[in-house]
Protein backbone atom coordinates (compact mmCIF):
# COMPACT_ATOMS: atom_id res chain seq x y z
CA UNK A 1 0.00 0.00 0.00
CA UNK A 2 2.81 2.34 0.94
CA UNK A 3 4.77 1.32 -2.06
CA UNK A 4 1.90 2.11 -4.22
CA UNK A 5 1.52 5.48 -2.61
CA UNK A 6 5.23 6.18 -3.07
CA UNK A 7 5.07 5.22 -6.73
CA UNK A 8 2.16 7.60 -7.17
CA UNK A 9 4.03 10.43 -5.54
CA UNK A 10 7.13 9.70 -7.62
CA UNK A 11 4.96 9.78 -10.73
CA UNK A 12 3.45 13.10 -9.65
CA UNK A 13 6.93 14.47 -8.86
CA UNK A 14 8.20 13.44 -12.26
CA UNK A 15 5.16 15.02 -13.87
CA UNK A 16 5.71 18.13 -11.79
CA UNK A 17 9.38 18.34 -12.77
CA UNK A 18 8.44 17.86 -16.42
CA UNK A 19 5.79 20.55 -16.06
CA UNK A 20 8.27 22.90 -14.35
CA UNK A 21 10.80 22.33 -17.09
CA UNK A 22 8.15 22.97 -19.70
CA UNK A 23 7.01 26.10 -17.84
CA UNK A 24 10.60 27.32 -17.55
CA UNK A 25 11.12 26.72 -21.24
CA UNK A 26 7.90 28.54 -22.13
CA UNK A 27 8.76 31.31 -19.68
CA UNK A 28 12.03 31.90 -21.48
CA UNK A 29 10.19 32.01 -24.74
CA UNK A 30 7.60 34.37 -23.28
CA UNK A 31 10.31 36.67 -21.85
CA UNK A 32 12.01 36.81 -25.25
CA UNK A 33 8.72 37.62 -26.89
CA UNK A 34 7.94 40.15 -24.13
CA UNK A 35 11.25 41.91 -24.70
CA UNK A 36 10.54 41.93 -28.40
CA UNK A 37 7.08 43.35 -27.78
CA UNK A 38 8.49 45.98 -25.41
CA UNK A 39 11.03 47.02 -28.02
CA UNK A 40 8.33 47.19 -30.65
CA UNK A 41 6.18 49.22 -28.24
CA UNK A 42 9.06 51.63 -27.59
CA UNK A 43 9.69 52.02 -31.29
CA UNK A 44 6.00 52.58 -31.94
CA UNK A 45 5.78 55.06 -29.05
CA UNK A 46 8.71 57.04 -30.47
CA UNK A 47 7.12 56.93 -33.88
CA UNK A 48 3.81 58.04 -32.34
CA UNK A 49 5.51 60.96 -30.56
CA UNK A 50 7.25 61.94 -33.78
CA UNK A 51 3.97 61.76 -35.68
CA UNK A 52 2.22 63.74 -32.93
CA UNK A 53 4.90 66.45 -33.01
CA UNK A 54 4.70 66.54 -36.78
CA UNK A 55 0.91 66.77 -36.53
CA UNK A 56 1.11 69.68 -34.08
CA UNK A 57 3.59 71.46 -36.31
CA UNK A 58 1.32 70.82 -39.25
CA UNK A 59 -1.64 72.20 -37.30
CA UNK A 60 0.33 75.35 -36.44
CA UNK A 61 1.30 75.77 -40.06
CA UNK A 62 -2.31 75.29 -41.05
CA UNK A 63 -3.56 77.82 -38.46
CA UNK A 64 -0.96 80.34 -39.62
CA UNK A 65 -1.93 79.71 -43.21
CA UNK A 66 -5.63 80.13 -42.35
CA UNK A 67 -4.86 83.38 -40.48
CA UNK A 68 -2.87 84.72 -43.40
CA UNK A 69 -5.61 83.58 -45.73
CA UNK A 70 -8.16 85.53 -43.62
CA UNK A 71 -5.96 88.62 -43.71
CA UNK A 72 -5.54 88.29 -47.43
CA UNK A 73 -9.28 87.92 -47.86
CA UNK A 74 -9.91 91.01 -45.66
CA UNK A 75 -7.30 92.98 -47.59
CA UNK A 76 -8.85 91.81 -50.81
CA UNK A 77 -12.30 92.98 -49.60
CA UNK A 78 -10.89 96.34 -48.54
CA UNK A 79 -9.12 96.61 -51.85
CA UNK A 80 -12.38 95.89 -53.62
CA UNK A 81 -14.19 98.55 -51.53
CA UNK A 82 -11.43 101.08 -52.11
CA UNK A 83 -11.47 100.28 -55.78
CA UNK A 84 -15.24 100.79 -55.86
CA UNK A 85 -14.86 104.07 -53.96
CA UNK A 86 -12.12 105.21 -56.32
CA UNK A 87 -14.31 104.38 -59.30
CA UNK A 88 -17.23 106.31 -57.75
CA UNK A 89 -15.01 109.28 -56.92
CA UNK A 90 -13.55 109.17 -60.39
CA UNK A 91 -17.00 109.14 -61.93
CA UNK A 92 -18.06 112.04 -59.66
CA UNK A 93 -14.88 113.95 -60.52
CA UNK A 94 -15.48 113.43 -64.24
CA UNK A 95 -19.09 114.55 -63.84
CA UNK A 96 -17.99 117.59 -61.78
CA UNK A 97 -15.40 118.55 -64.40
CA UNK A 98 -18.00 118.31 -67.13
CA UNK A 99 -20.64 120.16 -65.11
CA UNK A 100 -18.57 122.86 -63.37
CA UNK A 101 -15.77 123.42 -65.88
CA UNK A 102 -17.71 122.56 -69.04
CA UNK A 103 -14.84 120.49 -70.39
CA UNK A 104 -13.78 116.90 -70.85
CA UNK A 105 -11.44 115.17 -68.36
CA UNK A 106 -8.78 114.71 -71.07
CA UNK A 107 -8.71 118.44 -71.75
CA UNK A 108 -8.58 119.19 -68.02
CA UNK A 109 -5.68 116.76 -67.58
CA UNK A 110 -3.84 118.37 -70.49
CA UNK A 111 -4.26 121.88 -69.05
CA UNK A 112 -1.14 123.30 -67.32
CA UNK A 113 -1.12 122.97 -63.55
CA UNK A 114 -1.22 126.21 -61.52
CA UNK A 115 1.98 127.35 -59.87
CA UNK A 116 2.32 126.43 -56.22
CA UNK A 117 4.26 128.18 -53.50
CA UNK A 118 7.51 126.61 -52.44
CA UNK A 119 6.93 123.79 -49.97
CA UNK A 120 3.19 123.52 -50.73
CA UNK A 121 1.91 120.34 -52.30
CA UNK A 122 -1.03 120.11 -54.66
CA UNK A 123 -3.03 118.13 -52.08
CA UNK A 124 -2.38 120.72 -49.39
CA UNK A 125 -3.38 123.49 -51.79
CA UNK A 126 -6.59 121.65 -52.67
CA UNK A 127 -7.42 121.29 -48.95
CA UNK A 128 -6.73 124.97 -48.42
CA UNK A 129 -9.00 125.94 -51.32
CA UNK A 130 -11.73 123.59 -50.08
CA UNK A 131 -11.51 125.18 -46.63
CA UNK A 132 -11.80 128.63 -48.19
CA UNK A 133 -14.87 127.48 -50.11
CA UNK A 134 -16.45 126.14 -46.91
CA UNK A 135 -15.80 129.43 -45.17
CA UNK A 136 -17.37 131.30 -48.09
CA UNK A 137 -20.55 129.29 -47.62
CA UNK A 138 -23.03 128.18 -50.25
CA UNK A 139 -23.23 129.96 -53.57
CA UNK A 140 -25.98 132.58 -53.82
CA UNK A 141 -27.46 132.46 -57.33
CA UNK A 142 -28.93 135.95 -56.81
CA UNK A 143 -25.59 137.45 -55.79
CA UNK A 144 -25.17 139.35 -59.06
CA UNK A 145 -28.60 140.95 -58.83
CA UNK A 146 -28.05 141.74 -55.16
CA UNK A 147 -24.65 143.22 -55.96
CA UNK A 148 -26.13 145.44 -58.66
CA UNK A 149 -28.88 146.57 -56.29
CA UNK A 150 -26.36 147.26 -53.54
CA UNK A 151 -24.12 149.07 -55.99
CA UNK A 152 -27.00 151.31 -57.03
CA UNK A 153 -27.82 151.84 -53.37
CA UNK A 154 -24.18 152.67 -52.69
CA UNK A 155 -24.05 155.16 -55.53
CA UNK A 156 -27.27 156.78 -54.28
CA UNK A 157 -25.96 156.96 -50.72
CA UNK A 158 -22.62 158.26 -51.97
CA UNK A 159 -24.45 161.04 -53.79
CA UNK A 160 -26.44 161.78 -50.66
CA UNK A 161 -23.24 161.72 -48.62
CA UNK A 162 -21.56 164.13 -51.00
CA UNK A 163 -24.58 166.42 -50.70
CA UNK A 164 -24.44 166.15 -46.90
CA UNK A 165 -20.71 166.90 -46.92
CA UNK A 166 -21.26 169.88 -49.20
CA UNK A 167 -24.11 171.08 -46.99
CA UNK A 168 -21.94 170.50 -43.94
CA UNK A 169 -19.16 172.62 -45.44
CA UNK A 170 -21.65 175.36 -46.24
CA UNK A 171 -23.15 175.04 -42.77
CA UNK A 172 -19.71 175.21 -41.18
CA UNK A 173 -19.07 178.42 -43.11
CA UNK A 174 -22.38 179.83 -41.86
CA UNK A 175 -21.56 178.67 -38.31
CA UNK A 176 -18.15 180.30 -38.48
CA UNK A 177 -19.73 183.51 -39.74
CA UNK A 178 -22.38 183.36 -37.01
CA UNK A 179 -19.74 182.56 -34.38
CA UNK A 180 -17.69 185.53 -35.57
CA UNK A 181 -20.80 187.71 -35.39
CA UNK A 182 -21.65 186.36 -31.94
CA UNK A 183 -18.11 186.98 -30.73
CA UNK A 184 -18.19 190.51 -32.12
CA UNK A 185 -21.62 191.30 -30.67
CA UNK A 186 -20.81 189.63 -27.35
CA UNK A 187 -17.48 191.43 -27.04
CA UNK A 188 -19.13 194.76 -27.77
CA UNK A 189 -22.03 194.09 -25.42
CA UNK A 190 -19.75 192.82 -22.67
CA UNK A 191 -17.52 195.89 -22.94
CA UNK A 192 -20.54 198.20 -22.65
CA UNK A 193 -22.21 196.22 -19.84
CA UNK A 194 -18.91 195.93 -17.95
CA UNK A 195 -18.31 199.69 -18.16
CA UNK A 196 -21.93 200.44 -17.16
CA UNK A 197 -21.75 197.94 -14.29
CA UNK A 198 -18.60 199.51 -12.88
CA UNK A 199 -20.19 202.98 -13.09
CA UNK A 200 -23.56 201.93 -11.65
CA UNK A 201 -21.90 199.94 -8.87
CA UNK A 202 -20.01 203.04 -7.77
CA UNK A 203 -23.30 204.92 -7.86
CA UNK A 204 -25.11 202.37 -5.70
CA UNK A 205 -22.08 201.73 -3.48
CA UNK A 206 -20.24 205.04 -3.09
CA UNK A 207 -16.55 204.31 -2.62
CA UNK A 208 -17.00 200.66 -3.69
CA UNK A 209 -15.73 198.87 -6.77
CA UNK A 210 -17.34 196.33 -8.97
CA UNK A 211 -16.43 194.71 -12.22
CA UNK A 212 -17.38 191.91 -14.62
CA UNK A 213 -14.75 189.32 -15.54
CA UNK A 214 -14.72 186.63 -18.21
CA UNK A 215 -13.86 183.11 -17.03
CA UNK A 216 -12.22 182.27 -20.39
CA UNK A 217 -11.29 185.41 -22.32
CA UNK A 218 -9.65 183.33 -25.05
CA UNK A 219 -12.93 181.60 -26.00
CA UNK A 220 -15.82 184.03 -26.04
CA UNK A 221 -18.25 181.35 -27.30
CA UNK A 222 -18.01 179.24 -24.16
CA UNK A 223 -16.82 181.70 -21.56
CA UNK A 224 -18.78 182.51 -18.45
CA UNK A 225 -19.10 185.79 -16.60
CA UNK A 226 -18.08 186.36 -13.00
CA UNK A 227 -19.62 189.27 -11.12
CA UNK A 228 -17.26 190.87 -8.61
CA UNK A 229 -18.55 193.28 -5.96
CA UNK A 230 -16.52 195.02 -3.27
CA UNK A 231 -18.51 197.60 -1.27
CA UNK A 232 -16.68 200.39 0.49
CA UNK A 233 -14.96 199.19 3.67
CA UNK A 234 -15.23 195.48 2.76
CA UNK A 235 -12.50 193.36 1.28
CA UNK A 236 -14.79 190.72 -0.21
CA UNK A 237 -15.58 190.07 -3.81
CA UNK A 238 -17.84 187.01 -3.80
CA UNK A 239 -21.58 187.63 -3.80
CA UNK A 240 -22.16 184.83 -1.31
CA UNK A 241 -20.30 186.84 1.36
CA UNK A 242 -22.50 189.94 0.96
CA UNK A 243 -25.64 190.74 2.88
CA UNK A 244 -29.06 190.34 1.34
CA UNK A 245 -29.41 194.06 0.60
CA UNK A 246 -25.91 194.23 -0.91
CA UNK A 247 -26.62 191.27 -3.13
CA UNK A 248 -29.87 192.92 -4.27
CA UNK A 249 -28.05 196.18 -5.10
CA UNK A 250 -25.32 194.28 -6.94
CA UNK A 251 -27.98 192.46 -9.01
CA UNK A 252 -29.69 195.79 -9.74
CA UNK A 253 -26.38 197.33 -10.82
CA UNK A 254 -25.87 194.43 -13.27
CA UNK A 255 -29.49 194.57 -14.42
CA UNK A 256 -29.45 198.31 -15.12
CA UNK A 257 -26.02 197.97 -16.77
CA UNK A 258 -27.65 195.59 -19.26
CA UNK A 259 -30.59 198.01 -19.64
CA UNK A 260 -28.24 200.85 -20.39
CA UNK A 261 -26.23 198.81 -22.95
CA UNK A 262 -29.27 197.32 -24.65
CA UNK A 263 -32.22 199.65 -24.08
CA UNK A 264 -35.80 198.37 -24.19
CA UNK A 265 -39.14 200.24 -24.43
CA UNK A 266 -40.22 198.96 -21.00
CA UNK A 267 -38.89 196.96 -18.04
CA UNK A 268 -40.75 194.82 -15.51
CA UNK A 269 -39.35 194.32 -11.99
CA UNK A 270 -40.97 192.29 -9.22
CA UNK A 271 -40.19 193.46 -5.65
CA UNK A 272 -36.50 193.98 -6.45
CA UNK A 273 -36.17 196.47 -3.56
CA UNK A 274 -37.77 194.31 -0.87
CA UNK A 275 -34.44 193.71 0.93
CA UNK A 276 -33.18 197.32 0.73
CA UNK A 277 -32.97 199.71 3.62
CA UNK A 278 -33.90 203.39 3.31
CA UNK A 279 -30.46 204.55 2.11
CA UNK A 280 -30.14 201.87 -0.54
CA UNK A 281 -33.79 202.34 -1.50
CA UNK A 282 -33.03 205.98 -2.22
CA UNK A 283 -30.18 204.97 -4.50
CA UNK A 284 -32.45 202.49 -6.32
CA UNK A 285 -35.12 205.16 -6.81
CA UNK A 286 -32.42 207.41 -8.22
CA UNK A 287 -31.73 204.76 -10.91
CA UNK A 288 -35.46 204.49 -11.62
CA UNK A 289 -35.63 208.26 -11.98
CA UNK A 290 -32.72 208.16 -14.44
CA UNK A 291 -34.32 205.48 -16.65
CA UNK A 292 -37.92 206.68 -16.53
CA UNK A 293 -37.30 209.34 -19.15
CA UNK A 294 -36.22 206.79 -21.79
CA UNK A 295 -38.38 203.74 -20.98
CA UNK A 296 -41.47 202.64 -19.13
CA UNK A 297 -40.76 200.81 -15.85
CA UNK A 298 -43.34 198.50 -14.32
CA UNK A 299 -42.39 197.77 -10.71
CA UNK A 300 -44.26 195.41 -8.42
CA UNK A 301 -43.67 196.70 -4.90
CA UNK A 302 -44.93 196.96 -1.34
CA UNK A 303 -42.60 199.85 -0.50
CA UNK A 304 -44.39 203.15 0.17
CA UNK A 305 -41.49 205.26 -1.12
CA UNK A 306 -41.43 203.31 -4.37
CA UNK A 307 -45.15 203.93 -4.78
CA UNK A 308 -44.62 207.64 -4.11
CA UNK A 309 -42.07 207.78 -6.95
CA UNK A 310 -44.51 206.22 -9.45
CA UNK A 311 -46.53 208.13 -12.04
CA UNK A 312 -49.44 205.70 -11.85
CA UNK A 313 -50.44 203.06 -9.30
CA UNK A 314 -52.36 199.85 -9.96
CA UNK A 315 -53.61 197.68 -7.14
CA UNK A 316 -55.85 194.72 -6.52
CA UNK A 317 -58.47 194.94 -3.79
CA UNK A 318 -61.34 192.76 -2.67
CA UNK A 319 -64.34 193.86 -0.62
CA UNK A 320 -65.60 191.55 2.16
CA UNK A 321 -67.64 188.83 0.57
CA UNK A 322 -66.96 190.19 -2.91
CA UNK A 323 -64.55 189.45 -5.75
CA UNK A 324 -61.19 191.01 -6.41
CA UNK A 325 -60.91 194.03 -8.69
CA UNK A 326 -58.16 196.24 -10.08
CA UNK A 327 -58.00 199.86 -9.03
CA UNK A 328 -55.72 202.53 -10.44
CA UNK A 329 -54.67 205.98 -9.40
CA UNK A 330 -52.64 208.53 -11.28
CA UNK A 331 -50.00 210.19 -9.07
CA UNK A 332 -48.82 213.73 -9.67
CA UNK A 333 -49.96 216.21 -12.31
Amino acid sequence: MVEQRRRQLDAKLAATDALAAHVAERLAVVEVELDALAERRRVRSAATREVTAHLEETRKVRADAERRLGELRERAQRAELEDAEVRVRLENAVEAVRRDLDTEPEAAMAAPAPELAEGVTAVARVRELERDLRLMGPINPLALEEFQAQQERHEFLQTQLDDVKSSRRDLMKVIKAIDAEIVSVFASAFAEVSANYAQLFETLFPGGRGRLKLTDPEDLLTTGIEVEARPSGKNVRKLSLLSGGERSLTALAYLFAVFRARPSPFYVMDEVEAALDDVNLSRFLGLVQEFRDDAQLIVVSHQKRTMEAADCLYGVTMAPGGSSKVVSEKVGG
